[in-house]
């Protein structure tokens, strides 16, 4: 798909395996940005599912973030499951859990130095004991 797109990601369009966002400032160059997305398509032979095409929104979930013209920010329901995920019973917990976090990093300020002290208690000499720092 980034192939058959290529030149007009960031431009026009987000792509991420066969997920495609197509974006504009404006509803007019919105529209002439599906018609780029829709004339490449066309032109590789790839069709589209009618059932999985939302057209025209303001706002778009999409791998955890929600996109708009304010930019992008983080889905409520992921900020949801991290305040919510249990105490880490096992270093498997904790990695787990730290993944999930890992991939917001860059929503949070000073991430690295908060996480830190739960990446030492990964580390292989690391003697895993869940206290309240």
């Amino acid at each position: 798909m980034e192939t058959v797109l290529r030149g007009l990601t960031s431009e026009a369009c987000l792509v991420y395996l066969d997920d495609i966002i197509i974006v504009g400032r404006t509803f007019q160059e919105h529209l002439n940005n599906i018609r780029k997305v829709f004339q490449r398509l066309k032109k590789a032979n790839l069709k589209l599912s009618p059932k999985k095409c939302r057209f025209f929104r303001k706002e778009v979930s999409y791998l955890g973030h929600i996109i708009s013209a304010d930019g992008v920010k983080i889905d409520p329901e992921k900020i949801k499951a991290v305040v919510d995920w249990p105490r880490p019973e096992t270093v498997y917990d904790l990695r787990s859990f730290l993944g999930l976090c890992t991939y917001y990093h860059r929503f949070v300020r000073n991430f690295s130095a908060i996480a830190r002290p739960l990446h030492k208690l990964t580390e292989a000499r690391s003697n895993f004991n869940w206290t309240e720092e």
